[in-house]
This record gives structure tokens, sequence and C-alpha cells, in this order.
């Protein structure tokens, strides 16, 4: 019994229930003989692994659904092993090189050139070319992207490239230029709505209220998928959904809540060192480093006077550009914490300097 999440995800672009001009879209680029390489950019839970797949198949038909997985192992130049999963039909294979950290430019190339110097065996394949599908591409490191780069430029006739990015901030120019940019925007309430009462049609209870629906879809700040698995946990701890709902955090969330809560009660080199320990645990929890200072910092800001709230948001983006050209994301993380416990309690000693006066 698989989640709803996956029982009721679009197979084909007809299928999809928002953004109808992207599928048009991209419904005519499937159907040209012009095929781009492609960057499919926007939030998470906005969409875009799914319209990857149903632009695969508009592609090439059903044969795009028949996956198998397949663990490739690859060779650094220090005699590493390398152990990378991969996707794969017989006109498209999906890989995520960020999986394997700072070596991903070894995966990158070795992968695309074996596949680029092949021809597509199945005669009857609508189209000559295969299709790599590289998820989380604005983790590449730059090593990576530099030999993709080259590869995009040179076996264009047997190989077409999709991106998959929750933004484009991360990725070189010459990546940029290369493909077809396509943004997928969050969907707004109204369309979380609209496939929440979809999937409630699907079901033996058939309907969903209207002010559940609308309390599940605000929640979920723009994230369907996570609009849909928060409707599934409801529905099994509440059958008939009545009653005061609670939409439970994520704990991590909840953890992250603390950390801010106690950068505002206090600034010392004591309050420092604990919130540095609370850090420590998120990020050994694979919470990624720009999820916490995001997540810190919106809760920071709801709680913090007007004319603090620029400069907090301002430094969260310096440090969170700093953050990933450095490697120690614990260090520039702290600087941050450190820097808004300057800048709150510097704020609240002008104003008793002021009262003084």
């Amino acid at each position: 019994m698989s989640l709803w999440v996956d029982a009721y995800r679009p197979r084909t672009l007809d299928d999809l229930h928002y953004h109808e001009s992207l599928s048009t879209r991209l419904r005519s680029l499937a159907a040209s003989g012009d095929f781009p390489h492609m960057l499919f950019y926007g939030p998470s839970g906005a969409g875009k692994k799914t319209r990857i797949a149903c632009t695969l198949r508009e592609l090439f038909g059903k044969g795009a659904d028949k996956l198998k997985i397949d663990q490739r192992v690859f060779m650094t130049p220090s005699r590493r092993k390398l152990d990378v999963n991969i996707v794969q039909s017989n006109y498209h294979l999906e890989i995520t090189p960020s999986e394997v950290g700072q070596y991903d430019r070894v995966v990158i190339q070795e992968l695309l050139k074996e596949i680029a110097q092949t021809q597509q065996v199945d005669v009857s394949a609508k189209h000559r070319f295969k299709v790599v599908i590289i998820q989380e591409a604005d983790s590449l490191t730059r090593d990576a992207q530099a030999a993709l780069r080259r590869t995009m430029e040179k076996y264009m006739s047997n190989m077409r490239i999709i991106l998959c990015a929750n933004s484009t901030s991360k990725l070189i120019a010459p990546i940029k230029s290369r493909c077809l940019l396509v943004r997928v925007a969050a969907p707004s309430e109204g369309e979380i709505v609209k496939v929440l009462k979809y999937v409630a049609s699907r079901q033996p209870f058939r309907q969903i209220d209207d002010d559940v629906a609308q309390e599940i879809a605000q929640d979920s700040d723009g994230n369907l998928r996570k609009a849909i698995l928060v409707f599934e946990a409801l529905k099994m701890q509440s059958p008939d959904l009545s009653g005061p709902l609670t939409i439970a955090k994520p704990d991590w969330e909840t953890y992250c809540h603390k950390v801010a809560d106690m950068i505002i009660q206090e600034q010392s080199p004591q309050r420092v060192m604990e919130v540095r320990s609370k850090l420590y645990e998120l990020l050994s929890h694979c919470i990624p480093a720009s999820v916490v200072l995001k997540t810190i910092a919106d809760r920071v800001v709801d709680k913090v006077d007007e004319n603090l709230k620029a400069d907090i948001m301002h430094w969260a983006a310096i440090y969170e550009t700093r953050m990933r050209v450095g490697n120690k994301k614990i260090f520039h993380l702290e600087a941050w914490v450190v820097k808004v416990m300057s800048l709150y309690k510097h704020f609240f000693y002008d104003i008793d300097m002021t009262g003084f006066d």
C-alpha cells in the first residue's frame, strides 16, 4: 500500500492540476523535433520531478515508466570506490551526483561520457537520444558543473540533460545559458485545495470539507507534497476529520524554533555555547544548514521589533552565501547567531539610552 502522494501522482501532462500553460509548453516541446537541455527550478514540493516524469512520458511513451534501480561503482583518482544508485529505463536515467559529495565530478564525467558515446538501442524509440536527469543540480560542486558544461557542448546529438534544482543561484552561468529554464512555481492555496479535493474523491470517503482543506493548504506553505502527506496523516488520526485539527510540526522544525527562542531570550557567551550544541544536533541529523538558517531566521524575525527584521534577514543572506562557498557550515551558522544577538542587544541598549536622555 503506497502513500497517497505516490498513488495519485500524475502520470501525464494532461493529469496535472495546475500551471496548465506550462504543461502546454512542455507538450509542444516534446512534440517538436528539437528538444533542448532543460533546467527545472522552483521551491520544494512545487511538482518539478512530477513534471519531468510527465514530460518523459510525452517524449517516449509508456516505456519511460518501466524503471529499474541499478547500483554503479565509480573509482576516484585516489582509488576510492563510490557507490551510486541509478534509476533508469530504456530511454532515460536519473542520478543524484551530490550523494557522493566532493567526488561528484567523477560520476558526472564517467557516466555522461559513457551514455553520450552510445547510440539509442531501441529502434522503435520516437527520439534517437537518451535523457539524463540530474537531481539536486544546485548541490553540484564547481568542478562537476564545469565537467557537465563540457559534456553538454560535446554530446548534444546522443543525449539531452534535464537538471532539477530548487534555485538557479548556485549554478554557473554557462550551464544556465545552455538550458531552457523552466520555472515551476509553488501552487497557490486554491490550487492545493483543488488537489486535496481530487485526492479525497479517489478515496472511499469521497470528499473533504472546505475548511479542513483550506487549513491544510495554509499550513503547507506552498508545498503540495507536504499538504498531501499531512492530509493522509490527519485522516489516519481522525477518520471523520472532525473537531479542532492539530497539524504536528516536524521535530526538526520545532527544534529550530526552540533555538530561535533561545537567541531572543538571552544574549551571552554561555547562551552561544548552548545554541552551538543545538545546531550540531540539527546538522548531525542531516538537516541541511541552509534550511536550519532559514527556519531559525524566520522564527526570529516573527518575534523581534520591526526595525530589526531587515538587518536580521540581510545577515542571514550574507552567511548563507558564505556557507555555500565555505566548508564548515557550523562556523557560519554560529557567526550569524552571534551577529543576531549583537544586533538584538544593541537595539535595546540604544532604546534604554534614548529613554535615559
